[in-house]
């Protein structure tokens, strides 16, 4: 894949752009779309929705009122629209976020400052291609002596949703995917260090569906995202439903909201390599978890667990696979740059150092004080099972492994090492004993043998993505199916095709 940086706009004079149009008056109620290819599906709705319509604005808002308000209009067209609609406008998310990846994903990596460009570009296109849609979408019906009851999933509504900076608008791109394919609407408030990119993408999907289907803002930005507007959109009551993808603190924050919550909470993934394992495919997969997007990744391999008997032998492995090796003193150096105290009193904590989050294993390197080579993608070390790198999720491409006397002693402190979060663990082992015995232990949501984290992602395995992994409330990866709720219609002793134990003679 290609690394080199393309030319782009400059993504704060769009922004400004954008705000400047905000704050000239609307397109009046019922103004027709602009000409597109394709005759639209819906029209401006009328009526009793609103006065004023929406339309042309592109899904950037300057107030969640607003943000809100415009989403819920959208939600009403694209219920009109059907699942023809739904599919129209998720095909043209798609084929933006393919075609422009090389143009978003340069500018998310320059606005961040955090991650790899050719993973910032390969993530917008892998979600273009492999986010699940309305096929997804599907009934069930159960037909017997006493009528037919059919099954559907209907949407909730209005969406509010929180996004990382980490992966910025490619979250935000796999959950509009899902949550339109759904039936839904949803308002963003991204992290507010990557909120340029995510406005400039968000306003692209919106111009390109609207010219198409005749529909405005079905997906909505907050311009100027603060905890504030996160707490309004959480509280507002025009929005059904919240999904959160973060850390700690807004995961928490989520969950005790009155509305439901879908939650995409921290991980921490400890890998277990045991004395049956290939160690040279090992490495290689380890690396490439690892290493992806600079360490970014809430399902990467965070520490790893080595049996004494293959430890040595599993340290050469990841040399030979092209793993920078630290010394000691090397560890000791990084550890105490990298990871940091934080907060006050009872709350103070250890987190990953800013300044070294999301770096290139070359940028680590050298705050250890060793020479790094040429492409090196992932530094790692031994460490003992209470150095920080373990229990902290660093989110940098640094591994620690440790040394431990047995399998069952790596899979005990793996589970200690993930913190009960229930989100990923990684176990390389030809032993299925091995296997179930780590699987029943952790009980993640992914459990991957022998591979790459990706592939607990349909990366090199099988299955779908979504960037938004909900583990603390259960509903995993998430898929269109996630934001509908069941509705069921009975009819009764009707469409009995087959007869009926009445018709028994």
């Amino acid at each position: 894949m290609a690394t080199a940086t393309p030319s782009c706009p400059d993504i704060a004079t769009i922004v400004r752009q954008v705000i400047a149009e905000l704050r000239s008056a609307a397109p009046p109620a019922g103004s027709g779309p602009p000409t597109g290819t394709s005759a639209p599906l819906a029209p401006t709705v009328a009526g009793p929705v609103a006065s004023t319509s929406f339309a042309g604005r592109h899904g950037i808002f300057t107030s969640v009122d607003e943000a809100v308000s415009a989403a819920t209009e959208a939600f009403h067209q694209l219920e009109r629209a059907g699942i023809a609609g739904r599919k129209r406008a998720i095909e043209h998310i798609r084929r933006i976020s393919i075609d422009d990846s090389v143009e978003l994903g340069t500018m998310e990596f320059h606005e961040t400052r955090i991650g790899r460009l050719e993973h910032k570009i390969e993530k917008l296109k892998v979600l273009g291609e492999r986010s699940p849609g309305v096929e997804f979408i599907t009934s069930e019906v159960f037909s017997g002596d006493h009528g037919l009851a059919v099954i559907e999933h209907a949407p909730f509504g209005v969406i509010g949703a929180i996004t990382p900076v980490t992966h910025s608008l490619p979250t935000i791109t796999g959950n509009a995917v899902s949550m339109i394919a759904g039936g839904n609407t949803v308002v963003v408030n991204p992290h507010p260090s990557g909120k340029k990119v995510a406005a400039e993408g968000v306003r692209r999907f919106n111009a390109a569906i609207h010219r198409d289907i005749g529909i405005d803002n079905l997906v909505c930005l907050v311009a100027e995202p603060t905890l504030e507007t996160a707490g309004a959109l959480f509280n507002h009551r025009g929005v059904k439903l919240i999904c959160v993808t973060g850390g700690p603190a807004v995961a928490r924050a989520a969950l005790q909201s009155s509305k439901r919550a879908i939650v995409a909470g921290p991980g921490n993934p400890p890998v277990v390599v045991d004395q049956t394992a290939d160690l040279d495919r090992a490495a290689r997969s380890i690396i490439q978890g690892a290493a992806y997007d600079n360490n970014l990744l809430c399902i990467a391999e965070k520490q790893v667990f080595v049996v004494a008997e293959v430890f040595e032998k599993m340290l050469a492995a990841m040399e030979r696979a092209g793993a920078l090796r630290l010394t000691a003193g090397q560890v000791d150096t990084l550890t105490g740059k990298a990871i940091v105290m934080a907060g006050e009193g009872a709350h103070r904590h250890q987190v990953p150092c800013k300044d070294l989050l999301g770096q290139d294993a070359a940028v680590l390197a050298r705050a250890a004080g060793a020479a790094p080579r040429d492409g090196v993608e992932l530094v790692f070390g031994e460490t003992a099972a209470d150095n920080p790198f373990v229990p902290v999720e660093q989110m940098m491409p640094f591994l620690p492994f440790v040394r431990c006397k047995d399998v069952d002693e790596a899979i005990h402190r793996a589970a200690d090492s993930e913190h009960g979060f229930r989100h990923t663990a990684i176990i390389h082992s030809h032993d299925v004993r091995a296997m179930t015995k780590m699987g029943r232990l952790l009980d993640t949501t992914l459990f991957v043998k022998n591979g790459p984290s990706v592939a607990g992602l349909g990366l090199g395995g099988e299955g779908y993505i979504s960037f938004s992994i909900a583990t603390p409330t259960g509903e995993g990866v998430t898929t269109p199916l996630t934001f509908t709720r069941q509705r069921r219609c009975t009819l009764v002793d009707d469409l009995r095709i087959l007869g009926s134990a009445d018709s028994i003679g």
